[in-house]
């Protein structure tokens, strides 16, 4: 018998209980397109949050304060921040921007929008943060000395208050006061967790006047002159903040915390691909449990059609064909299960899932594929082996 020939009972096997194959290939659809999707989810979540990080610049450290340790004030202030723009101490910083941020409720012509993110800083931010507007301009150096009452909005906030207007030169209420639109902000990617274009850029010295008042910074953006130079200016920023805070040598708790962009991208890339792996591995067990899917209901077909083994093995049928034939079946219900599970998950990337876009790896795909296949070998193996032991003479007897 030609290996066409064996390919062809397999079909006409698996065509005789269409339901029941269709249900087996079910099982194995479920499980690939759940691989190739969970790992999907995991990559496009951590390119969101990659992007995020990115978009911040990985020039750039961010230094907070933690409220401990020091022997003075372990506040940030705007006299610290002037202090790292110092060609001796720290001739690796390009820019320094102290940052203040509430959240404010802003209002033009009875519209009230709330903003997550009422942000106030020097014109020095925008490069920094690699926030670029989009429409209008920034405020000035000028602007923010004379404490003018400016404001550059994201597109959030401008659909929100503005829809269908040109939102420049219209004045808008802010904390009581009148602030003046000059610019919009270019669209950033959001996480799913977070709108990044909701907020509002003012100068520091409005901001405090209107919002925060004089007190402490929220956190200070120091640009690095050069991606290779962040670690030298990290530890430029820390040896000027130990003096003005009386930090002792050695001390194991400063009252400050340095975030570095470019160390905080490389954690979050290891901790996605740890948070991946795991999401590929639950889906895994939906592979496995359809593996078992197909041992049951190829065993089933096994005992059903014990006559017939007999009859083909006492006209002369090899081991070898018979097993071969039931391997095959195993094998076209996982590899059509697989192919439809392929299918649904391309389809399903299309769609944002839990807030998340994902993003399908092709390796995933592959993977999932040549494991449906492999779990169609594996688990058909033992009804395929068992329909092949048959004596013809027990299996002619059977009823």
């Amino acid at each position: 018998m030609s290996f066409y020939e064996v390919v062809r009972f397999a079909l006409r096997g698996l065509s005789a209980n269409k339901l029941r194959s269709a249900l087996t290939m079910l099982g194995i659809l479920i499980g690939v397109a759940a691989v190739i999707l969970l790992v999907a989810v995991g990559n496009g979540s951590a390119k969101a949050v990659s992007d995020r990080i990115e978009a911040l610049g990985t020039n750039t450290v961010t230094v907070m304060s933690t409220g401990r340790g020091g022997s003075s004030s372990t506040a940030l202030t705007k006299d610290m921040a002037d202090a790292l723009v110092d060609p001796v101490l720290a001739p690796d910083v390009k820019s320094v921007s102290p940052v203040v941020s509430s959240s404010s409720t802003v209002t033009y012509e009875g519209t009230d929008h709330d903003v997550s993110s009422f942000v106030g800083t020097t014109p020095g931010w925008f490069a920094a943060s690699n926030t670029p507007v989009g429409q209008g301009a920034a405020f000035t150096a000028d602007d923010e000395a004379q404490g003018r009452r400016v404001v550059v909005i994201g597109q959030t906030v401008a659909e929100e208050l503005f829809p269908g207007v040109d939102p420049i030169d219209k004045q808008v209420t802010v904390g009581g006061a009148l602030f003046t639109v000059i610019g919009v902000l270019e669209e950033k990617s959001s996480t799913g967790f977070q709108d990044a274009n909701d907020t509002a850029v003012a100068p520091l010295t409005a901001v405090r006047q209107v919002l925060t008042g004089y007190g402490s910074l929220n956190s200070i953006l120091v640009e690095a002159k050069d991606p290779d130079k962040v670690d030298a200016v990290q530890s430029e920023v820390s040896t000027i903040l130990n003096q003005k805070m009386n930090v002792t040598t050695g001390s194991s708790t400063t009252p400050y915390r340095i975030q570095n962009a470019s160390q905080l991208l490389e954690t979050q890339t290891e901790t996605a691909d740890t948070f991946t792996t795991l999401l590929g591995a639950v889906a895994a067990i939906s592979l496995l449990v359809g593996g078992i899917g197909i041992t049951n209901i190829m065993l089933v077909t096994v005992t059903e059609r014990t006559r017939e083994i007999g009859i083909r093995k006492a006209l002369g049928a090899p081991r070898r064909v018979i097993l071969t034939q039931f391997l095959i079946e195993a094998t076209l219900l996982s590899v059509i299960g697989g192919a439809l599970g392929v299918a649904a998950a391309l389809i399903g990337s299309n769609f944002e899932i839990v807030g998340v876009k994902p993003v399908i790896v092709p390796s995933s795909v592959g993977l999932a594929l040549g494991v449906s296949i492999a779990i169609g070998l594996f688990f058909g193996g033992l009804p395929a082996s068992r329909a092949a032991r048959l004596r013809p003479i027990d299996a002619l007897r059977y009823e």
